[in-house]
This record gives structure tokens, C-alpha cells and sequence, in this order.
């Protein structure tokens, strides 16, 4: 496996205001929760030179207080999205079509990295068998 396999550019992130309302709104969304993290996910036409995959983290502020904390488990989510996206979507999702997800932090504390790895696991197959 190569390096670019485990890597997180920003350029797979969603930072439209427009596609995340599209994603929230329901209409073509799918929802799937793994104790203490929650995946809204849909599948929308490829635009040419486009991503295959995009995904949003949020960890809400009514959740966690403390900057610190928040800042932790984004840390936690990203690192466990990095390291099995390509393991688990590997070559479920169709070449025209892209992904987008948003992975939202429902506990109101922290859990080990063990813990929001294995969860992160769990979503990704379920998200990959509705593919």
C-alpha cells in the first residue's frame, strides 16, 4: 500500500455550506449510528476531476465544552477515517458516483481511540454494504 492510501488532503473534506445542507436536508440521505458516533452519508453524481469520497467531521459544542476536548475527538475521528477508508470502501462505491459523509460525535465525553476506531469501523462496513 502506498502512502497516498493513508492520507487526509483537504481537498477530501467538505467545505461547502451548500453541499452540507444538501447532505442534513434528508431528501437523499442515509443515516447510520455506531455508539457515540453518528454517519449521514449519500451518493451523488461524480463531477469530472472531483473526489470520490468527502467527508465532514463535527463535534458539537453542546456535546463536549471544552475546545480541548472537541479538538481531541476530531483528531480521533479523522485518524481512524484515514487509516480504514480504503480498507473497508475500498471498491464498493460505483466510479460515477461520489460519496459524501459527515461523521457527528453524539457522547457527551471523551472515549479512548480504541473505542472510535472500532466504531468508525463498524460505520464504514455498514455504509459500504448499502453501496
Amino acid at each position: 500500500m502506498s502512502a497516498e492510501n493513508f492520507t487526509f488532503p483537504k481537498r477530501e473534506r467538505i467545505v461547502s455550506q451548500k453541499t452540507i445542507d444538501e447532505l442534513f436536508s434528508g431528501d437523499h440521505s442515509h443515516s447510520a449510528v455506531a455508539y457515540p458516533v453518528r454517519a449521514v452519508f449519500m451518493l451523488c453524481p461524480r463531477q469530472p476531476g472531483g473526489e470520490a469520497v468527502q467527508v465532514l467531521m463535527s463535534v458539537p459544542k453542546r456535546r463536549l465544552k471544552h475546545a480541548v476536548d472537541r479538538n481531541r475527538v476530531k483528531r480521533q475521528l479523522r485518524e481512524a477515517w484515514r487509516l480504514q477508508q480504503a480498507e473497508v470502501l475500498g471498491d464498493a462505491l460505483p466510479a460515477d458516483q461520489s460519496l459524501r459523509i459527515a461523521f457527528v460525535w453524539l457522547q457527551d465525553g471523551l472515549s479512548p481511540t480504541a473505542v472510535v476506531a472500532s466504531r468508525m469501523h463498524q460505520l464504514l462496513e455498514r455504509i459500504g454494504k448499502k453501496l
